[in-house]
């Protein structure tokens, strides 16, 4: 089974900035801050100025340098305290990316951020941008992407594994071995691999403290003000939604609108999340399977589930070998979970399995490269870094090995199609050797004078489940629309109905009615 880690679960001059480049413009940077409540002490950074500029120099991977030359798009830095706890001490900055608003009768900014955690808001603004440009988003507000702290183009990032060693790590399936020597084996990497994302990146253990949801929730206050906006505008999908719900508790006054797409339930830890995507996956992979079924090769003959098992499993043994690099099951099931995201990626998961089946497995390669966003010169985001660092300073570590157990059983029991038929593993993550402590845990949150939120929920969602979306909007006291389908995240994603009824909510506030579906 996969780790409970795993699956919970884009004239000028250039100048260095701390070992990254950046863009700055021979223009006066743009001061629009600082704009509402100010807390004392931070006023420098609420008030500072943001020197816009080419993004290019920003670009963090291939997948960026292809996307930042766009036209329209502009990149900054906001400087923020490393501790909000001691304002003056040191400073680490934040990516941005905006597109300015087409038409003349604009509200504001639109912040955005595509989830994770460790996802870069930069280049998922970069993707928005062009097919909102000419909409009423696009026409009324200001699209701004950021990357949150330790992310993409922020400065520092966090660093952990090489480029080399995370392909090592991918091509050996030991977290998979539940004997007692496969359990030290696994905890022994786990623990190396806390060590070196201390020793890596650049202020320790410091920057490892102050990496969650709490401080990036503060960082978008600060970006709210630099920006002139008196409220938030604020779109969040997936992990998104607990920045969204994090950053309303935290400044209710400071909220004009939110709209949380593929919510987190609030309340539930780790484990609970670990199981109720498992389930999500699950769900989805037998609309997958019936799918396949009704095409001409489709492998997964007979019991789709047993016939998955049975093109997989054997790759705990013998990995394929693919043009110098090998597909080992973790690759293949990652691979498999990438594809059942959408639907749109169905047609190239089949094909992966009929390779696989064949004795090849390019495709499921490629499928695993795209969720650890690795490109094809060998260079990884540090997406994966960043989404352990995070978790493990946002919720308390699992330490209970029979807890461990459990949680491995009930996810094969709701996501039969990854049980690797091995012995249950009882290894702990990363988190349980994290060097510092976490800094929040499970609740719901208390939004008193918060206006209502917009919570969207797909009913086939791999991996935030429908039901996580309705605890939201009901904890939330918001409107919940519901969507019918079987992806990950919808809004502004070329829905009609879903984008407009978002359209209307962050435009003039106005909700569906209760009840309300979209398909």
């Amino acid at each position: 089974m996969p780790s409970v880690e795993r699956y919970l679960a884009l004239a000028t001059c250039v100048l260095a900035l701390g070992g990254l480049t950046t863009a700055c413009s021979s223009e006066q940077p743009e001061q629009k801050g600082p704009v509402g409540p100010v807390p004392q002490g931070l006023e420098r950074f609420y008030g500072q100025a943001l020197d816009w500029g080419e993004c290019e120099p920003y670009a963090t991977s291939n997948m960026a340098r292809s996307s930042f030359g766009a036209e329209g798009l502009e990149c900054a830095r906001l400087t923020v305290p490393l501790d909000y706890a001691e304002p003056d001490g040191p400073e680490i900055t934040l990516g941005l990316l905006r597109h300015q608003a087409t038409g003349d009768n604009r509200i504001g900014s639109l912040v955005v951020n595509p989830g994770g955690p460790g996802a870069s808001g930069m280049l998922n603004a970069a993707s928005m941008a062009g097919p909102t440009a000419d909409t009423e988003i696009g026409k009324r507000f200001d699209l701004v992407g950021f990357d949150p702290r330790g992310v993409g183009a922020s400065d520092p990032a966090i660093e952990c594994l090489t480029d080399t060693e995370r392909d090592a790590d991918r091509a050996h399936d030991v977290e998979y071995d539940g004997s007692s020597q496969g359990v030290r084996d696994t905890e022994r990497e786990e623990r190396r691999f806390a060590a070196k994302c201390a020793e890596r990146t650049e202020h320790g253990e410091d920057m490892l403290a102050h990496l969650g949801t709490r401080e990036v929730a503060q960082d978008m206050d600060v970006l709210r003000s630099a920006l002139g906006d008196r409220k938030l505008s604020y779109v969040g999908y997936s992990y998104g939604t607990r920045i969204g719900y994090t950053y309303a508790e935290r400044f209710p006054r400071n909220v004009r609108s939110l709209v949380l797409d593929g919510a987190l339930d609030p309340e539930q830890d780790s484990v609970e999340s670990l199981v109720s995507q498992g389930e999500g996956f699950g769900k989805s992979f037998q609309e997958f399977a019936a799918w396949c079924q009704e095409r001409s090769g489709c492998p997964l003959t007979g019991d789709p589930t047993k016939a998955y098992q049975d093109l997989v499993r054997p790759l705990l043994d013998e990995p394929v070998d693919v043009g110098g690099r090998v597909l080992s099951y973790d690759d293949a099931t990652t691979g498999t979970i990438q594809a059942l995201y959408s639907e749109r990626m169905w047609p190239q998961l089949k094909s992966g399995l009929i390779e696989l089946s064949q004795g090849t497995g390019s495709t499921l390669m490629a499928l695993a490269d795209m969720y650890n966003e690795r490109d094809s010169s060998g260079e990884y985001t540090n997406t994966q870094d960043a989404f352990v660092a995070i978790r493990c300073v946002d919720d308390p570590p699992v330490e209970d090995k029979a807890k461990i157990r459990e949680a491995q059983r009930r996810y094969a029991e709701v996501a039969p199609f990854l049980d690797p038929g091995t012995r249950p593993s009882a290894a702990r993550d990363a988190c349980a050797f994290w060097p510092v402590d976490s800094t929040s845990e499970p609740h719901l949150p208390d939004v008193d004078g918060v206006p209502p939120a917009l919570v969207v929920s797909t009913t086939n969602d791999p991996a935030t489940p429908y039901q996580a979306g309705v605890q939201l909007a009901k904890a939330l006291e918001g409107r919940l629309l519901t969507f019918e389908g079987n992806q990950h995240t919808v809004f502004l994603q070329g829905n009609q109905c879903v984008d407009g009824v978002g359209t209307r909510y962050l435009i003039d506030g106005t909700l569906p009615p209760e009840g309300k579906r979209c398909a």
